[in-house]
């Protein structure tokens, strides 16, 4: 007999041993678990992360610096981007989906739980694999550590000449395995999300949140495929003596570059449009207003999905290319642009006349407009040609980027961690520390990525090492580097603030933000098999329609 069975009021858990807790979770099913293992292990990575692009800018904090060597550094920023690219933002944006799409939609689980918890390992053996190569990369050549090529691998730096050793090789099979990861998660969200709703929930009362994943899904299955092809073909002309890539022996370096851009375009959207979906969540709640223009929403999310396909070469203005291809990309370029606008005068029609709470959450998703904004009007100046091929590869794009991901992205993380931890855990961040955490990193992230515009502008190539003194860049550079100080100092509360909330939050209870979508329907934590009864909805907000029984907008089905 068990000590739980002798003493009903400790619960099961409790009286397991470690062992068995640990084992319960390696081969557990259940989305909301395999979907908290998914953001957990994104955390550490992004502290990995974060600890590699601090060193790059204690390198860059000087002119002339001397903290590492040139090839460290280029192991360092390899390292950095892949890892906030594959191993951050992917597995927790497709983590958060996991945990909250089946609650959002009133369903049990994903539509194939197996092979939901087969993706999550996929991920993690395929990090561990690309981590690896910092001890395991020295094979027969006897150089050592981790891939240099740039977490994009352009050729030829990835041929055997440029890259001997098995580094390379490790990134190629690390990203290529998490990917698989990746797909098969997308398969799961998209089959999910189709088949799997309750009663009553038709396409058009879809949480934004899901037609977000619904798009987000369908671009991995699509993209993905494709970098998975080229990393074969890479794989072939290193261990093989193929020549797809190689210049020297017929091949193509711009070939690479289609194919990697095919994919690393609308990856940018497969990073930002989940964030998207926790801020069109989270506007509504804390403005105490339904979404404005949803059906518009709804269409511009699928109108990002669908150009997103078509914008690739935008990347690839200075490698010489046609005046047509360059007139193309340029104009679907800025043809995005009007989707995503549109989502952001949603969101601020939303907010405009509402009775806005700033809690943390809304703090980030209020941030995030402005931070966005500014990274798509940047964006869409690199659209212009002539203007790309003057700032191209220097830190004017590195600044560009880290507004619309950084800012995007990972402030959109923070906002639906915020929002949904209490939803998880059953208890509250506390918003004391919270505000703390939004300021710091806040004031750090812009302190850190605005002056790379300027910095870019007066010359500072990206991808260097070091820069000589005297050239004006000693003080944005310095900049920089201090902003990563003051972001560093804002991660660390965020994790006493878990820590602490974890054993000693505020009791949450089961809807303590006063909100309208499925999810909150339940208890805190959700129960293994999330409701115990299948919920029938009347409207695209079930919830708010049984606190507005006035509203004369209110569908007065609500839910049942």
């Amino acid at each position: 007999m068990t000590l739980a069975e002798h003493h009903p009021t400790i619960p099961a858990e409790v009286s397991r041993t470690l062992g068995a807790r640990l084992h319960g979770w390696a081969v557990t099913v259940d989305h909301k678990r395999l979907g908290i293992m998914y953001v957990c292990f994104g955390l550490i990575f992004f502290v990995i992360a974060g600890i590699e692009g601090a060193m790059m800018r204690a390198q860059l904090a000087q002119a002339a610096g001397k903290v590492v060597d040139p090839a460290t550094f280029n192991q360092l920023f390899t390292m950095h981007g892949t890892t906030m690219v594959f191993l951050v933002g992917m597995p927790m944006l497709l983590g958060m989906a996991n945990y909250l799409i089946p609650l959002m939609i009133g369903a049990r689980d994903m539509a194939f739980p197996r092979l939901n918890a087969f993706g999550l390992w996929l991920f993690v053996f395929g990090a561990i694999l690309l981590y690896y190569s910092y001890i395991g990369a020295q094979g027969l050549y006897g150089t050592s550590a981790a891939p240099d090529v740039g977490w994009f691998a352009y050729a030829p730096l990835t041929n055997r000449t440029f890259s001997p050793g098995n580094s390379t090789d490790y990134w190629i099979l690390g990203i290529m395995v998490s990917g698989f990861g990746s797909i098969t998660t997308a398969i799961n969200l998209l089959a999910t999300i189709l088949v799997m709703r309750c009663p009553g929930m038709t396409l058009m009362r879809l949480p934004l949140m899901a037609w977000m994943m619904l798009v987000v899904s369908v671009l991995v299955i699509i993209a993905i495929p494709v970098l998975t092809g080229a990393q074969i073909m890479l794989l072939l002309d290193r261990s093989l003596g193929m020549h797809f890539f190689d210049t020297q022996n017929g091949g193509s370096s711009v070939l690479w570059q289609h194919l990697f851009w095919f994919f690393g375009h609308p990856e940018v959207y497969i990073l930002v449009l989940p964030a998207f979906g926790f801020f069109s969540e989270v506007i509504p709640v804390f403005s105490r207003k339904v979404i404005f223009g949803y059906p518009l929403m709804v269409a511009a999310t699928v109108a990002i999905g669908f150009i997103s396909l078509g914008v690739w070469a935008h990347h690839m203005f200075a490698i010489g290319m046609s005046p047509a291809l360059n007139a193309f990309f340029a104009a679907s370029t800025l043809l995005i642009s009007i989707p995503t606008g549109i989502k952001i005068f949603n969101w601020m029609g939303t907010m405009i006349g509402g009775q806005i709470i700033f809690a943390t959450p809304m703090l980030f998703a209020s941030a995030f407009l402005g931070i966005f904004t500014f990274g798509g009007l940047t964006g869409i100046m690199l659209a212009v040609v002539p203007f790309t091929w003057q700032l191209s590869d220097s830190y004017f794009v590195v600044g560009h980027f880290h507004y619309v991901l950084f800012g995007g992205t990972i402030f959109g993380i923070f906002s639906g961690l915020f929002y949904w931890f209490p939803k998880a855990t059953g208890r509250m961040l506390s918003e004391r520390l919270g505000k703390w955490f939004f300021w710091l990193l806040f004031i750090g992230f812009n302190l850190t990525f605005f002056p790379m515009h300027v910095s870019g502008i007066l010359g500072m190539p990206r991808r260097v090492y070091m820069y000589q003194p005297d050239r004006g860049l000693e003080l944005w550079n310095m900049l920089s580097s201090i902003g990563v100080i003051i972001q560093a100092m804002g991660i660390s509360l965020f994790v006493l603030n878990v820590l602490i909330s974890l054993r000693k939050g505020k009791v949450a209870g089961n809807d303590p933000w006063n909100a309208w979508t499925l999810e909150w329907a339940t208890t805190s934590p959700p129960p293994e098999w999330n409701f115990d009864q299948v919920p029938t909805v009347g409207s695209a907000r079930p919830l708010w329609d049984i606190k507005n029984p006035t509203d004369p907008d209110s569908n007065h089905e609500g839910i049942s």
